[in-house]
């Protein structure tokens, strides 16, 4: 209709309860249950039927009942008592510095709340609980995202179980964002290159607590249809929107951030997405800061972090280079740097022409802290990346890991919290890490934990029975199968729980191998087990999708489809109903493609118990009085054959400890040895697995040193930047010069024993470099069949003395501490700084040349 003007109409909010719109307008609401039960108790069918969403609540709740609220005694005291916690966690006086915001944390998708659509899985919860825990510990944070106008897709399955996909608009008026103005009142607009015409987007700003996350939309009028789509959806559309959308988020969101006010010391790269930004930062520094090329590319790369999430090949983001090249020369006048070169910052080494750029390849060699998100995680990106440090030993590849934590208020259900407060005390919250806190979970009474957690399960099956109905409905069932629908699941039945995202590596369908082992265990009437399944496949992904569908077709089994069940549209609120309530968490990804793993943290914490391959996460948090591995950690290479002994394994586990566990109880109704579990359970992952000590190891690791390598670099003009450049410069033109002969001991070493010592000794030809330049390192450890070093260990040598011009001799003395075989070997690096992290180039071994 031409001409038509749009506008809102919002309640009239009286102002004794005014301090509504204010909580609307931060997610900070979304982990804290009073301030939840503050909108739920205006109006529960309505906070229910806006999906929990309180801006789409409060304009639908009816004026009349405002009025009465303003009036309601018990309503403002808990209206008091909430917004005297959101003053205090949001608006006092933060404790670290704040001027800058010191770290700037870039990630496609957020996973924040499911009213929140603008995250598709495990990522984005991931990066949600970054940011809660941030604004926790009063880190000085701010984030940087796209605003999706449809987000993530709604998944149903049609009559023969096969996933569909619906892309619901995310209404911006429902949604808790405000428009970005600068400081002179303008609204900031982003303004992007591309090889077709000038791709255009505002800003938004969402609060988190504390933390401001900046989301950039491109659904401007102005925009051409294709530019619009750009921030459609997340994982939408073809290669050419996907790349676009990340030099939207990189390039796009660093603009965004300097247009706002921020100047950050340190940037954080979640997944390699957001690779893009450290070009934006190259041209910061150049254009408006006025370093060289050089000294730009030291100041960035020594103060970006990038996490890799992702130990599968094929999940590690690539762009062509004739798709991508246009791109990059569109942008060559605002970032000045020519195409050629950032395709060689993303391509391996020693490749004269790409055909490809690794947005992983391009986040690593751009940044000086590098981590996996698991031990094991950390240990495969060695392997993995490895062929970028030719020179270095697989366990002196720069990549470090710094496993994932979930943010426990968010996941912990009601009743569990109360009973943390009741007999942990308060300090849960926030250092739930402490010895004090961990010791007094024993004191939790085994009767009211395990009551706690049959009220919690009994909410999962509430919820199943609903979503189930709903499901039924929508696919016009009969009323025998409605009624079947509202009944399905046993409130006393040990209920396991799989949900994640359909990917074949993550074998849903593990128990289906042996159908009649899998069919006696669901139909025992004396021992009931029930099985839970949710989670998505990606729209693309078939081989998924057909996993889906092999589930559900074996649930629809007359004798089995009131203990098995699929749940469709798995978000936040699904997922915290079922961490929250089940029994048992199911894990089943092939070892070792799972980066790390979340949601059993999530139901270890609320007392379920894990039984998971040793992946990911679980190899650190496993133990034999907190849960159950499947199999001994082997890796296969006949997958089909892993998959028969690992299945095998798990109904093992099923038959013989699990279900016994549960139904052993000696006392009555309370089954003693499980509920001690269940605080095994417990006390593991708030001693290790929570977002606050996650973001405590960034911030000591990663955040604090490149906040000071920022600052020392910058300072007096960039100073240390360029002297930076001036060594890099001097390595660049002599390290060729530098030889290490072989090193000698200074005795007969074929036979030693414990507790022997040895001098080591190896001649140094420096060339035009001088003693001062260069760290000469005895380099050794234990040593495999093969001769292979295991595990190395780094002690600089001493300098004797010279013997010639530039010739000089090392030192350093060995001692024999444990018995085994081991080998030694010599090499030199520069000294006074970690060169060989961005230069691997940059380092001689014995025997070299």
């Amino acid at each position: 209709m031409n001409g038509l003007q749009l506008f809102n109409v919002a309640p009239a909010v009286p102002e004794p309860v005014r301090f509504l719109e204010t909580l609307t307008r931060n997610l900070w609401w979304s982990w804290h249950p009073d301030a939840q039960e503050l909108f739920r108790r205006i109006d529960p069918h309505l906070w229910r039927q806006t999906g929990h969403n309180p801006l789409a609540f409060l304009s639908g709740v009816d004026q009349r009942r405002l009025e009465k609220l303003a009036d309601d005694e018990g309503f403002l005291e808990h209206q008091r008592q909430v917004r005297e916690r959101f003053e205090l966690e949001v608006e006092s006086v933060p404790a670290e510095e704040e001027s800058c915001r010191s770290v700037a944390y870039f990630s496609l998708e957020y996973g924040i709340h499911e009213s929140m659509k603008i995250y598709s899985g495990g990522l984005g919860v991931l990066a949600g609980d970054h940011l809660k825990a941030a604004s926790d510990m009063r880190l000085p944070m701010v984030a940087v995202g796209l605003l999706y106008r449809q987000g993530y897709f709604e998944q149903y399955l049609n009559s023969e179980a096969w996933q569909q996909e619906h892309y619901p608009e995310n209404e911006v008026q429902h949604l808790p964002v405000q428009k970005v103005f600068d400081e002179s009142g303008h609204q900031i607009e982003i303004e992007l290159p591309l090889p077709d015409g000038m791709l255009r987007a505002v800003v938004w700003r969402l609060e988190v607590g504390r933390i401001p996350v900046y989301l950039l939309d491109a659904n401007l009028p102005g925009n051409p249809p294709p530019y619009r789509e750009v921030t459609a959806q997340l994982y939408g559309g073809g290669r050419e929107t996907r790349l676009r959308q990340e030099l939207l988020l990189g390039i796009g969101g660093y603009r965004a951030l300097l247009a706002a006010g921020y100047r950050p010391h340190v940037c954080h790269i979640n997944e390699g997405h957001a690779a893009f930004l450290s070009l934006a930062r190259l041209a910061h520094l150049t254009r408006e800061e006025h370093l060289e090329r050089e000294a730009a590319i030291e100041v960035v790369s020594r103060t970006n972090v990038f996490t890799t999430h992702t130990p599968v090949p094929a999940g590690n983001e690539v762009f062509r280079v004739d798709l991508l090249r246009p791109h990059l020369e569109a942008l060559e006048e605002q970032i000045g740097i020519p195409a050629d070169e950032v395709i060689a910052w993303g391509s391996p080494p020693h490749q004269p022409e790409p055909a490809e750029l690794s947005m992983t390849i391009l986040g690593l060699r751009m940044s000086h802290f590098n981590n996996g998100v698991s031990e094991l995680h950390g240990s495969v990106a060695r392997r993995m990346w490895s062929f970028l440090w030719p020179k270095l030993q697989e366990d002196e590849v720069p990549i470090t890991h710094v496993t994932n934590g979930v943010h426990i208020q968010s996941w912990l259900a009601p009743e569990m919290a109360q009973l943390f407060d009741r007999y942990l005390g308060p300090q849960w919250r926030w250092h739930p890490g402490d010895p004090e806190v961990l010791a007094h979970i024993e004191y939790i009474p085994d009767d009211e934990l395990w009551r706690a957690h049959e009220v919690i399960r009994s909410r999962l099956i509430r919820t199943a029975r609903e979503r189930m109905t709903q499901q039924y409905q929508r696919r016009n069932a009969t009323r025998a199968e409605l009624a079947q629908a509202r009944s399905v699941l046993d409130h006393d039945a040990l209920t396991i729980g799989f949900a994640r995202r359909f990917a074949t590596y993550k074998r849903a369908t593990l128990l289906l191998r042996d159908p009649d082992r899998l069919l006696r265990l669901l139909g025992n009437d004396e021992r009931p087990v029930q099985l839970v399944f949710a989670g998505k496949a990606h729209p693309a992904d078939e081989g998924g999708k057909r996993l889906i569908r092999e589930l559900v077709d074996f649930a629809r089994r007359a004798e089995i489809r009131m203990r098995m069940i699929f749940l469709e549209d798995y978000d936040m609120y699904v997922a915290r109903r079922l961490v929250q309530g089940v029994d048992v968490w199911l894990n089943t990804p092939r070892r070792p493609l799972e980066a790390s793993g979340t949601s059993g943290m999530k139901a270890a914490v609320n007392g379920g118990l894990n039984v998971s391959t040793l992946d990911g996460w679980w190899c650190e948090g496993y133990a034999r009085e907190n849960g159950w591995a499947i199999g001994r950690g082997v890796e296969y290479e006949d997958l089909d054959y892993q998959d028969s002994v690992e299945s095998q394994a798990l109904y093992n586990l099923l038959e013989d400890e699990i279900i016994p566990a549960f139904y052993d109880r000696p006392l009555g109704d309370l089954p003693g040895n499980w509920v001690k579990m269940m605080k095994a359970s417990i006390h593991m992952v708030l001693g290790r697995f929570t977002s606050h000590r996650m973001l405590a190891e960034y911030q000591d690791r990663f955040y604090r040193p490149g906040c000071r390598d920022f600052e020392r670099l910058t300072e007096e003009g960039a100073r240390g930047a360029r002297t930076l450049v001036e060594q890099r410069r001097r390595f660049e033109a002599h390290w060729h010069e530098v030889s290490v002969e072989d090193p000698v001991a200074d005795r007969n070493i074929v036979s030693v024993h414990v507790g022997d010592s040895f001098a080591v000794s190896t001649r140094v030809n420096l060339g035009s470099l001088d003693p001062e330049d260069v760290d000469i390192q005895l380099y050794f450890g234990p040593v495999d069949s093969h001769n292979r070093m295991t595990r190395s260990e780094v002690r600089s040598m001493e300098l004797e003395g010279g013997e010639r011009e530039n010739a000089h001799r090392y030192r350093q003395e060995v001692t024999c501490r444990t018995t085994g075989r081991f080998g030694f070997t010599a090499r030199a690096v520069p000294k006074g700084d970690e060169w060989r992290k961005i230069m691997p180039g940059f380092i001689t071994w014995a025997g070299e040349g």
